[in-house]
């Protein structure tokens, strides 16, 4: 693929991220928060290390994610009952209301950006192409 092309895809998904975090209320949970809470809803608890791994952070920086979560409720850690040294992060009820709360204005957003801004062909298209791009951000 043309280094163009590439450059087009790079700018076109930042420039569309960017916007779609501009749609957070103001105070609520960091993005580094959301990305926890959204691992932990999509993949279910873990403990921290691997949590560490899949949002590849320090586990310093985790450590200091962990404690503002759990202090807001949206976290809860269990130790392990077969090593007790490991402890379990969960996504807690309302971490679950948080992160759908930040979503519901994100595809509010976008519901109306699509239908007032896209024709329907280019909608389709779009459409089409989340498969493949859902494809590529798992690529290793």
């Amino acid at each position: 693929m043309k280094r163009d092309a590439a450059d087009r895809i790079v700018r076109a998904v930042l420039s569309l991220g960017r916007r779609l975090r501009s749609e957070r209320a103001p105070g609520t949970a960091s993005l580094s928060e959301l990305s926890l809470l959204s691992t932990l809803n999509r993949a279910g608890p873990m403990p921290a290390n691997q949590l560490a791994a899949e949002e590849r952070l320090q586990p310093q920086s985790l450590t200091r994610l962990i404690m503002s979560l759990e202090r807001a409720g949206s976290i809860t850690r269990t130790r392990s009952t077969t090593d007790r040294r490991e402890i379990s992060i969960a996504l807690s009820a309302r971490g679950r209301r948080v992160l759908e709360g930040e979503l519901r204005a994100r595809r509010a957003w976008l519901s109306r950006a699509l239908a007032t801004t896209l024709t329907a062909s280019e909608r389709a298209t779009l459409l089409k192409a989340t498969d493949a791009m859902l494809k590529l951000a798992v690529h290793r």
